[in-house]
């Protein structure tokens, strides 16, 4: 069924439309996730503080009562010191761990914690006292009645349990951001799965329309060539439509290259908002991906050639772009490439952009943990309508099978080698590694 210049406007504003709200979706779900991971950390850092301070009270009242037992049964002052510093770090602990704990579910252990540790304070200045006033039998007496000892029991029994209770959360709140960060990757991924699509929704519609338009003059021609006046009136009419067409084809590929390089700052800013380290690496990568695209809609409305995308100057910009992106975010490594004039569909230049990008952004990031080196591009025809993109390091390596990251851009890389009939190879170098691209591409002529 032919389709109409309104119908080509129509799907391509909608499409576009969806793609901003699925973009809008995973701003504000990024945004929301921040702000909850956020007050887990403003809550984790009560509780290790919390903790902390426990630990550090009970440990106080074994050193003081380490000072009242020397001093009591050895009389030598020199247990007076670390007793009364013992004494002073309990106060503090104390007025800490009650400030920490203020409006919470703990008041009643707190009041009953207090009252405790003051009657432990009192029994021990208590014999102190005897002791130093040389009343050796009345000291030794209060000494022997295990009730410091009871007291003592007791406020272990407390302050472990404001430990364990702190442990218990930190472990929780460990749990829930755990969650998190599985929601965020799963809305970052469908939803870059969603703008993918809907950039090819809009590239499908606007091929139709430009080939039904070229079909239909060439009929015309056909069933008018014995009128040489008609012939030239429709081929004057087909050739301003063919012109209209054109002319909206590079202007909605304008449009979308503006649209994605509108999406990629909008992703700029958030991660720039963002504090999270995961979240942060996330949208940087969704950032580079969603350029790798656009940039080949820039190379359609500045080209006369809508069906082919020529790699070499097409790769340039794009991997100019992914050096400065990557020294700006802080890593050493130097790009050099070297590419042989190619060309190739453009939905297959699509994919081949965002291979590259998965391929030399992750070279940037894990092949030289600890210092500069060199990342390489080559790009080159083999014949018989096959290309070869290899992209190598000097770096670590990989290690066996397993993906750095998330694993996400090893599953990316798969499936869009996959969807132009590439095969994938990694082959491993002493030092670093080479990943190597075999694709169809087209003939030259």
């Amino acid at each position: 069924m032919p389709i109409s210049l309104r119908f080509v406007v129509n799907s391509a504003v909608l499409l576009l439309g969806v793609g901003f709200i699925v973009l809008v979706a995973i701003v504000a779900m990024t945004i929301w996730l921040s702000e909850r991971a956020k007050n887990y950390f403003d809550e984790a850092t009560t509780l290790r503080d919390t903790r902390v301070v426990a630990v550090e009270l009970r440990s106080a009242l074994q050193s003081a009562e380490s000072s009242q037992r020397g001093f009591i049964i050895g009389g030598n002052e020199i247990y007076l010191a670390p007793y009364d510093s013992a004494k002073t770090q309990i106060n503090d602990r104390l007025g800490q761990i009650q400030a920490l704990l203020a409006g919470s579910s703990h008041d009643e252990l707190l009041k009953q914690l207090s009252a405790v540790v003051r009657d432990k304070i009192d029994e021990m200045d208590r014999t102190i006292a005897l002791k130093a006033d040389l009343k050796d039998d009345e000291a030794l007496a209060v000494f022997s009645s295990n009730r410091g000892k009871a007291l003592t029991d007791e406020s272990n029994v407390f302050l472990s349990s404001i430990i364990r209770n702190a442990d218990q959360k930190l472990i929780a709140d460990i749990a829930e951001q755990t969650r998190n960060a599985l929601w965020l990757r799963l809305v970052s991924t469908v939803g870059g799965i969603v703008i993918v699509i809907v950039v090819a929704g809009v590239i499908v519609t606007l091929f139709r329309y430009t080939r039904e338009v070229s079909v239909a003059r060439d009929q015309v021609q056909l069933l008018n060539s014995t009128l040489e006046q008609r012939v030239s009136d429709r081929t004057a009419a087909l050739e301003c439509a063919r012109d209209r067409a054109e002319t909206l084809l590079a202007e909605v590929s304008h449009r979308v290259a503006n649209s994605l390089a509108l999406v990629a700052a909008l992703v700029r800013l958030q991660s720039n908002a963002v504090a999270e380290s995961a979240a942060k690496e996330a949208l940087n990568i969704t950032e580079a991906r969603i350029h790798a695209i656009a940039s080949v809609h820039k190379r359609l409305y500045t080209s006369g050639d809508a069906s082919f995308v020529e790699l070499d100057a097409y790769l340039t910009s794009l991997l100019e772009n992914i050096e400065a992106a990557m020294h700006s975010e802080g890593h050493s490594a130097s790009l050099r490439f070297e590419l042989e004039p190619v060309k190739l569909k453009t939905d297959s230049s699509v994919n081949l952009g965002v291979i590259v990008t998965e391929w030399v952004t992750n070279a940037f990031k894990y092949a030289y943990p600890h210092g500069a080196g060199e990342v390489r591009v080559k790009l080159k025809r083999l014949g018989d309508g096959q290309g070869e993109l290899v992209v190598e390091d000097d770096g670590v390596g990989r290690v066996g099978d397993a993906p750095k990251g998330s694993g996400l851009g090893t599953r990316i890389v798969s499936a869009m080698a996959r969807t132009i009939g590439a095969e994938i190879d990694y082959f491993p170098r002493r030092p670093g590694t080479s990943a190597r691209l075999a694709f169809p591409c087209a003939a030259e002529g």
